[in-house]
């Protein structure tokens, strides 16, 4: 624990939902869902105003719907969300070079390791001037929390949401805890919250009178000692600015159950690739094949198999996980189906040569695999709880909420598709809330685009934080001592 709240939390606000609204001026102040839109689509973000109406993420989108029948349900754009989270992740690093990303919209960060802060007034005026930062840059908002631990800089930021600024004095962390669910602390999930609720502990206050001892006896010796020490508003975990990733996978969640073994495996192979795809984009190679099958009733099963060395080769990844395949039932249907390489490692032992075939060969069966998906249909392309990167708009039809541009009208995008017709609204974030026109789906002045910028002319932070207030261990240049923030 430190003396002074110099460790940040960032949470940007229902950020998929905010940059949407953002970026249609039509859907300021209304409800807006961003998730799977097919039968089984799950909520991944929902705006203010639809959370109002009792919709929140990990929801099914059919729940959603039954809750917000006039709210817009829009597919995500996870180009628009990486290229906002690259601009406030600059912002971030900009502050000190200790940042922890835990996600596109959330991160930690080491004020003092950056001297931007070591007090809670200099820290306190470091957390404003970044919020301003981010709303010049991206247009969007973000809650940031200051304390002196990891675990209570993320409860400031909870209790300052929406848009907001939370400070927590060292010191104060127990009184401030000691109401509050046992589900703030970190590694208390679902199934350990509920195994303490049968114990009597509901309360943070609950597991500090319980004592270290009743915990290791409940949750185990390594759980129930870091409990104890968190009930107690202990924490020393440092900010980490590695986060390696551990693994690359893709899934996809089926509307309707297959059920022809043929089928599933064309699946399977089809995943390989887009896996492939995915570790050759990060520069990285793996080991480890896996592959995950979720049946008909729900029960979920995973095999591996582990290479002789690390590969980023599409025909041995897809080899494997066809012979992984094999060893799995799946009479009675299939609803999920995913493909993972783990162990990776920054280079391969694959022979050069075969890799630039191989390269070849994976673009056909990109383009083989995606022609298919047109063709067949039936299928939402979108991993559980939430697509993580959606086939291109031109594959998948005219998508609600992609972006288009027409030839006559400009920018805009896709208000929703049917029976050989697609309605557009041409708006950009920048202007007032645009008109509706509806074309045929084949319209060959339509054609799918690029997202634009959320801020037309962002305001220019080469040089910050140059501005921020002096932390009181930096010299002042007007002579000897330090200067006050």
């Amino acid at each position: 624990m430190r003396s002074a709240p110099t460790i940040l939390h960032l949470d940007m606000d229902a950020f998929y939902a905010s940059a949407e609204q953002a970026a249609k001026p039509s859907l300021r102040g209304k409800a807006v869902v961003v998730g799977g839109l097919g039968p089984r689509g799950v909520v991944a973000t929902a705006s203010y105003e639809a959370r109002r109406l009792g919709v929140h993420s990990a929801m099914p989108t059919a729940q959603a719907r039954r809750l917000a029948p006039n709210a817009a349900y829009l597919v995500p754009r996870f180009s628009l969300y990486r290229t906002v989270s690259e601009q406030v992740m600059g912002l971030l690093g900009r502050l000190s070079p200790l940042v922890e990303p835990l996600s596109l919209d959330e991160a930690f960060v080491d004020l003092e390791a950056g001297g931007t802060a070591d007090d809670a007034s200099s820290a306190r005026a470091t957390g404003e001037e970044l919020r301003a930062a981010i709303r010049a840059v991206t247009g969007l908002s973000g809650s940031v929390g200051l304390a002196g631990s990891k675990m209570l800089a993320k409860v400031a930021s909870e209790r300052a949401k929406p848009d907001g600024l939370v400070l927590i004095e060292p010191g104060t962390e127990r009184e401030l805890l000691a109401p509050l669910s046992v589900r703030v602390l970190p590694g208390v999930g679902p199934t350990t919250g509920d195994h303490l609720r049968r114990a009597g502990m509901t309360t943070v206050h609950d597991l500090a009178e319980a004592g270290e001892a009743e915990l290791v006896r409940l949750v185990g010796k390594a759980h129930g000692h870091g409990l104890h020490r968190m009930a107690l508003g202990l924490d020393d975990r440092p900010v980490v600015a590695e986060r390696d990733a551990k693994s690359v996978s893709v899934e996809d969640t089926f509307d309707v159950d297959l059920h022809d073994r043929v089928r599933v495996r064309a699946e399977v192979e089809r995943l390989a690739v887009r896996c492939v795809e995915r570790l050759r984009a990060a520069a990285r190679s793996g080991r480890t094949v896996v592959l995950k099958v979720r049946r008909y009733d729900f029960s979920t099963l995973t095999r591996s198999e582990t290479l002789r060395g690390p590969t980023d080769d599409p025909t041995v990844v897809r080899e494997a996980a066809g012979r992984l395949l094999e060893s799995v039932d799946t009479t009675g249907g299939v609803r999920l189906l995913g493909v993972g390489v783990t162990g990776l490692a920054d280079f391969t032992q694959e022979d050069l040569f075969a890799q630039a075939a191989d390269a070849r060969e994976l673009a056909r069966r990109a383009l083989e695999d995606r022609a298919r998906a047109v063709e067949g249909g039936g299928r939402e392309s979108a991993p559980e709880p939430v697509p993580e990167d959606p086939e291109p708009l031109a594959a998948r039809g005219w998508t609600a909420g992609h972006d288009v541009h027409h030839e006559e009208h400009g920018h805009g995008w896709v208000q929703g598709s049917g029976v050989g017709r697609v309605t557009v609204r041409f708006e950009q974030p920048w202007s007032a809330p645009g008109r509706v026109l509806t074309f045929r789906v084949d319209d060959p002045l339509l054609r799918p685009a690029d997202p634009l910028p959320l801020v037309r002319e962002p305001s220019d932070y080469s040089s910050w934080p140059a501005s921020l207030p002096k932390s009181r261990s930096e010299p002042d240049p007007a002579g000897g001592g330090t200067s006050s923030p």
